[in-house]
């Protein structure tokens, strides 16, 4: 590896940082103007919980029923105790020790 600057690199990173921070800052100018009420507004209130499922339910079926069975393990902990961090660690520790046990 050479100490040289490549002029590629540098446009590319200075343009996605350029990207990164309009994305940001036209999210927060849009805000403002978006509706809120009516079926816009109940679309962005379950915004979050379907982006959250997006990430969490391909990891859950990789996992099989294991996976089923640490999830729901999170969610009653959660409902029983209110105690998401905890419920949390249940459920990675079930994963944990199946793979452990090679099951």
């Amino acid at each position: 590896m050479s100490g040289d600057f490549d002029m590629a690199v540098g446009v590319t990173i200075a343009a996605a940082a350029l990207v990164t921070y309009a994305l940001r800052i036209s999210g927060l100018l849009l805000a403002g103007r978006l509706p809120q009420t009516g079926r816009f507004k109940v679309f962005l209130d379950t915004l979050p919980g379907t982006i959250l499922l997006s990430l969490v339910v391909p990891g859950i079926l990789a996992e099989g029923v294991w996976g089923g069975v640490a999830a729901l393990a999170t969610g009653l902990i959660t409902r029983l105790t209110g105690n998401l961090f905890f419920a949390m660690l249940v459920g990675v520790g079930i994963i944990a020790v199946r793979r452990q046990l090679g099951l």
